[in-house]
């Protein structure tokens, strides 16, 4: 294998030259360049990915940040990012922070020289913090909105509402939201949408705060009875799938007629991995966002021409579905 010292030997100059060539051509003569160039191509030379990193002033790291590993929502979007920093020449590295204490703002400005960027999955985090963490190094924000700080989020206010209108016009006129956790940015996007979608036009309950678990489903269930709801719709997959089995196992204390049959919206991985359809769903496409994000914080990073680019915000489209209530299978409707 070629070394830098063996490209130097060919075209005849110093190793440190050479070197200079290859990683800052600014400070060396077209004619050396050139020279460096074709001693590197003739002897299959590949400068390494830390040694072009270094010689940028960048470490070729970028460290995702989520609150916790709990969430299945997250992982997709790990997923897209990590594929989208391999395509771009950046590895990806993962760290655990709710960024809600003083031990969690001193791990990373200790990361912050560790890494190139960050892209923060912070949805609960108080906005002075991320504005802390967004100065110690360049910043997208992920399903969140903070001035200042450019962000990516899936357009899932929207997906909601038109399925909150979706139900009301197949004749739903008492409606559930269940909520995500507590603070939780999108879980308020959310639910402000739903509430402006069905003002006036159906009852609606709203019950939380709750974490996205299939516990939170079952805990929630016997107020959703009580309340005589036909619809529900869920914050995440997981509580969805707790509440659906729940309302199937508390069959007998449904009251009769119309109210019998409880719609509960899911996700459409849910709906494929449980070998069904026709049930009322919001698919969010994590790795679309992990993607966006990630593509975003390089075109900070390489500084790419973004206009102002703390103003940026892109929004993933989410794709909603509705069936009617007499169409889902009753194995999934109570």
């Amino acid at each position: 294998m070629a070394t830098l010292d063996d490209v130097a030997s060919l075209a005849g100059v110093s190793k440190a030259t050479a070197s200079r060539a290859l990683a800052r051509p600014e400070l060396v003569a077209p004619a050396t360049i050139a020279k460096v160039r074709t001693a590197a191509e003739t002897l299959g030379f590949e400068p390494s990915r830390i040694a072009r990193a270094l010689a940028r002033g960048r470490t070729g790291l970028v460290a995702m940040v989520v609150p916790n590993l709990e969430n299945s929502f997250f992982a997709p979007i790990i997923e897209g990012a990590q594929r989208q920093a391999e395509l771009s020449g950046y590895h990806l590295t993962i760290a655990v922070r709710g960024l809600d204490s003083v031990a969690d703002h001193l791990a990373m400005e200790r990361l912050s020289h560790q890494v190139d960027g960050f892209l923060l999955t912070a949805p609960q985090a108080d906005e002075v913090v991320l504005q802390k963490v967004s100065a110690m190094a360049p910043t997208v924000l992920i399903e969140r909105e903070v001035t200042g700080i450019p962000s990516v989020i899936a357009d899932s206010p929207t997906a909601f509402a038109k399925l909150a209108t979706d139900f009301v016009e197949l004749g739903h006129t008492k409606i559930a939201y269940i909520g995500g956790p507590s603070g939780s940015w999108p879980n308020q996007m959310r639910g402000d949408a739903i509430a402006e979608a069905v003002r006036g036009r159906a009852e609606l309950s709203v019950f939380g705060p709750y974490p996205p678990l299939a516990e939170s489903g079952f805990d929630v269930a016997e107020r959703v009875l009580a309340a005589g709801v036909t619809a529900a719709i869920v914050y995440a997959a997981p509580i969805s799938l707790g509440l659906m089995f729940a309302l199937k196992a508390n069959t007998a204390g449904l009251p009769s007629g119309p109210a019998a049959s409880i719609v509960v919206s899911g996700d459409e991985r849910m709906t494929r991995a449980m070998g069904v359809e026709g049930i009322p769903s919001i698919d969010v496409d994590g790795e679309a966002i992990g993607r966006s994000s990630m593509e975003l914080l390089v075109a900070l990073l390489e500084r790419k021409n973004l206009g102002a680019a703390s103003q940026v915000r892109i929004a993933v489209p989410v794709h909603w579905s509705t069936a009617d209530p007499a169409t889902v299978p009753v194995a999934l409707v109570p």
